[in-house]
């Protein structure tokens, strides 16, 4: 009887097991190195890794755009780490195109936002939201939190000393942007920059970070990231993961009053 009692507490475990090794959602995240950005993937890779096992979800991890050939649609969101729109070919941009519209969140993380050939994939750009111009030499400066109540911005200070390369962009590709981060002209030089190039800043409304829907998607971009021990500062892995985690989820923000009267009808 004990053998038979305990072949079935055996056999209980071995079936409920994977429930319990199954994290909440799964994510996808494409770190193609390039030129400027490479050494960044050494640290940020097992720090994302740590992300995926303290917090509960699973991760795939690419060096390649190869993910793009394939199915995406297990994914809840997708990171594109320093991955560029350009770095995909037609038949994966037109993938990546599927999944948002099929309901998949994006997380676009600095260089991601920056178009190597502006006016070729005009749906990319509108899914970033804003076209990057041009940086200065990396500075500190103070980053001002504008929306406390989205999920990127709930371990962070209300102004926040960061050292980055403060990414310069033009107006708003899409209507219903909203601003996350921006960063304070006043604390650092915009004009600061390589002989031959001219930055001359965006002036008292610049942001860095956002947020919208696009296309049946979720889309969460930030310009913060581009010094690799940047990867090792646990206010912005905490940024980073609340903007993932509402771009998996869609959870963390409040409903508009419109969206939730719409709900209880």
């Amino acid at each position: 009887m004990k053998r038979f009692l305990l072949a079935c507490l055996l056999l209980a475990v071995t079936i409920t097991a994977p429930a319990f090794a199954e994290g909440q959602f799964k994510v996808l995240v494409v770190a193609i190195p390039n030129r400027y950005h490479h050494d960044y993937t050494v640290v940020a890779r097992p720090q994302f890794e740590r992300m995926a096992q303290r917090h509960g979800f699973d991760m795939d991890w690419a060096w390649s755009n190869r993910p793009f050939d394939a199915d995406l649609s297990g994914y809840a969101a997708i990171v594109l780490l320093n991955t560029a729109g350009g770095d995909l070919e037609t038949t994966q941009r037109k993938a990546l195109e599927a999944y948002v519209r099929g309901g998949g969140g994006v997380v676009a993380v600095h260089r991601a936002m920056v178009f190597d050939q502006p006016g070729h994939w005009p749906w990319f750009e509108k899914l970033v939201g804003r076209a990057f111009i041009i940086h200065p030499i990396v500075q500190t400066a103070t980053v001002r939190v504008e929306d406390p109540a989205f999920p990127a911005t709930f371990g962070l200070p209300a102004r926040w000393i960061w050292t980055d390369e403060w990414y310069e962009f033009g107006p708003p590709l899409v209507d219903g942007l909203r601003t996350v981060l921006s960063v304070d002209e006043r604390s650092y030089d915009p004009t600061r920059i390589w002989p031959g190039q001219v930055s001359r800043g965006m002036g008292a409304e610049h942001p860095v970070a956002w947020y919208h829907h696009y296309d049946g998607g979720r889309v969460f971009a930030t310009a913060l990231g581009h010094t690799p021990a940047l990867y090792d500062d646990a206010l912005y892995l905490e940024h980073l993961y609340g903007g993932l985690w509402w771009a998996a989820t869609g959870k963390g923000i409040e409903p508009e009053p419109a969206q939730e009267h719409r709900a209880r009808e």
